[in-house]
């Protein structure tokens, strides 16, 4: 039976959810508070000739994003090209640098180089990632986790001891390596699953395969591409995407969702998918009593962290950077106590460097360079443009000291920044968070908020705060089960 669905947000989970629902042959209406597509993938264009993409920028896991689009008939390719990263990234260490080579022979190379067996080591340990990543990827996180009996099958059951659901990542990777640097190395993918490596599963060493493994990869243009070749496929399935049109109120009619407001107008649908802000959307939309969760759930729940971004151009080329590069030359424990703890603006911080203009020419204007800085921080905690500018000028002194570069702060040529306050304003996220739901034990598969409202029939909630989790790949995937769970009633 055909339906007339809503779905709130235009992200990966909003676009992937329109694009699926489409497909099965129901009328479909995306609506996108902001101007443009992209939810926290969103980019922008600046009058002096840069283009930054807002949000995410590891390309990894690419044959699940690839998986969305052989699900239409289609290739990435038809949209954009991908482009393999050598190095893949550099990690600045307080005593000199590692890069993380393409190649992975080259890769074990370095590992056995930095520790005595490392290299046989890194194959054991990925041997053990791929078998993770083949079920955990393709069979865990596809399901909608309305209960444990979903996980109840030959194949899960078999795996369950081998995907290290109660092992943690801190003692899993020490299993296999000593050496302070690898330890870092395999550890800091974890960080954006929100928490400290010592509170997330073992299960997570699939994304030391999927990116290192697998590869690194970059979209010629941006991340935009790849939002824009969803909204593509979507639109070509009948879906369509309606900006500057945010989504006031759920109305319900005995307990069954009858339309939603939009700008103070009221439409009729049979079916909402908010791929909105989770919280947000129960707070905001719904009342009291139709609520999944109170106010009080929410604030027991850990979340990944926020960050405080800069959006730089230069008026010169910058030597010595890499397209990514992690400043690590302070204790990762350390911060990620801060972050999640002691809720603080870190006193050591460490911090990401982007660089695609290395990359991607088209990104600035001719001989200069488009950089964007992140530091993963706490949620929550009070933001001021004082703080921001505290935080840069030390980010941009160590950016100097890496690149033997002087006098960067005179060859700036866009500067913008982005922080807790605007997560808030643009996105409704919950306390300021950028990543979502941390991947804690306790906040795995059924014990994540539900993908359905329980007390409505024919609500469904997808994205970073619920199943499967945070970043770009889960979130194409939570749009899918979404989708295909509305369509079953």
């Amino acid at each position: 039976m055909k339906k007339k669905i809503a779905i709130i947000g235009s992200g990966f989970s909003g676009l992937s959810a329109a694009a699926y629902a489409s497909k099965t042959g129901h009328e479909v209406h995306v609506f996108e508070k902001n101007n443009s597509l992209g939810g926290r993938a969103r980019s922008f264009k600046t009058d002096n000739g840069y283009t930054f993409d807002m949000g995410p920028s590891w390309y990894w896991m690419p044959d699940i994003i690839e998986n969305f689009f052989n699900d239409f008939g289609k290739k990435a390719s038809d949209f954009y090209q991908l482009v393999s990263l050598n190095p893949q990234f550099e990690m600045v260490f307080s005593d000199g640098l590692m890069a993380i080579p393409e190649s992975y022979e080259e890769m074990k190379n370095l590992f056995e180089k930095t520790e005595k067996g490392a290299g046989k080591m890194l194959d054991d340990f990925m041997e053990d990632a791929q078998y993770k990543y083949e079920v955990g990827m393709k069979d865990f996180v596809s399901k909608p986790c309305h209960s444990w009996l979903e996980f109840v099958s030959p194949k899960i059951a078999k795996s369950a001891l081998r995907l290290d659901l109660l092992s943690n990542f801190h003692q899993f990777v020490r299993k296999y390596f000593s050496n302070p640097k690898l330890i870092t190395l395999m550890e800091f993918p974890v960080i954006f699953l929100g928490a400290a490596p010592k509170d997330i599963p073992a299960l997570y060493s699939l994304m030391n395969y999927g990116g290192y493994k697998l590869g690194t990869w970059y979209p010629l243009g941006g991340f935009i591409k790849v939002i824009e070749a969803m909204a593509k496929i979507a639109s070509e399935q009948g879906s369509q995407i309606h900006f500057n049109s945010n989504v006031d109120k759920i109305i319900t009619d005995n307990k069954q969702v009858s339309g939603i407001v939009v700008n103070g107008r009221k439409i009729d649908f049979d079916v909402v998918i908010a791929s909105s802000d989770y919280h947000h959307t129960e707070q905001k939309m719904l009342p009291e009593n139709l609520r999944n969760y109170n106010e009080n759930y929410w604030k027991k729940k850990t979340f990944a962290p926020s960050c405080l971004i800069f959006y730089l151009g230069f008026n010169e080329k910058i030597p010595n950077l890499k397209h990514h590069t992690l400043f690590f030359e302070n204790e990762l424990e350390l911060h990620t106590k801060e972050i999640y703890n002691d809720k603080k603006w870190p006193t050591k911080p460490l911090f990401y460097a982007c660089c695609p203009s290395k990359t991607d020419k088209n990104l600035a204007p001719e001989n200069c360079e488009n950089v964007f800085l992140l530091m993963p921080i706490a949620t929550g905690i009070e933001d001021s443009s004082e703080m921001r500018e505290k935080y840069f000028l030390e980010m941009i002194a160590r950016l100097e000291k890496h690149t033997n570069s002087t006098h960067l702060l005179s060859k700036l040529d866009y500067k913008k920044s982005y922080c807790i306050d605007d997560f808030i304003s643009d996105y409704n996220a919950y306390e300021g968070n950028a990543y979502g739901l941390a991947n804690t034990l306790s906040q795995t598969a059924v014990l994540k908020p539900s993908l359905k409202n329980k007390k409505i029939k024919n609500l469904y909630y997808t994205g970073q705060l619920t199943v499967p989790g945070p970043g770009v790949p889960p979130s194409i995937i939570s749009g899918k089960i979404a989708a295909t769970e509305a369509n079953k009633k």
